[in-house]
């Protein structure tokens, strides 16, 4: 799993991943129909981004659905804003590192980044 620091990497690297596993296309480029995202939460507070495109809507891998159909593809051929896509973004749905490289959806209590990210969390 390669994670990103913003959500513009990510998904330049998911495209970029996408296009080297999808067959020829037969036109402009492939088709793409869905985009699935994720957001991590690291022990030093560091915030990265994972993103996948898949051909196929339902399809499942490490990250969440996001968009799909027409709004995957814009995504895809770069039509985007990542401020307002990082903004759509559900904070429930963040996975915060507990131990390296183990993560879970609430924040660790034990450490002071934890505690101030799960006073954030309870302030929303």
């Amino acid at each position: 799993m390669t994670m990103y620091a913003t959500l513009d990497e990510a998904i330049d690297a998911a495209r970029e991943e996408f296009l080297a596993d999808a067959p020829e296309p037969e036109g402009d480029s492939p088709a793409v129909n869905q985009l699935n995202i994720q957001k991590y939460i690291l022990q030093d507070g560091d915030i990265m981004w994972q993103a996948e495109f898949f051909a196929e809507e339902g399809e499942e891998g490490e990250c969440l659905p996001v968009l799909s159909g027409e709004a995957a593809q814009s995504v895809f051929d770069g039509d985007f804003d990542e401020i307002e896509l990082s903004q759509e973004w559900l904070e429930e749905n963040t996975l915060h590192e507990w131990d390296e490289g183990e993560f879970q959806l609430e924040p660790p209590l034990d450490s002071e980044e934890g505690q101030t990210a799960a006073d954030e969390w309870d302030e929303r």
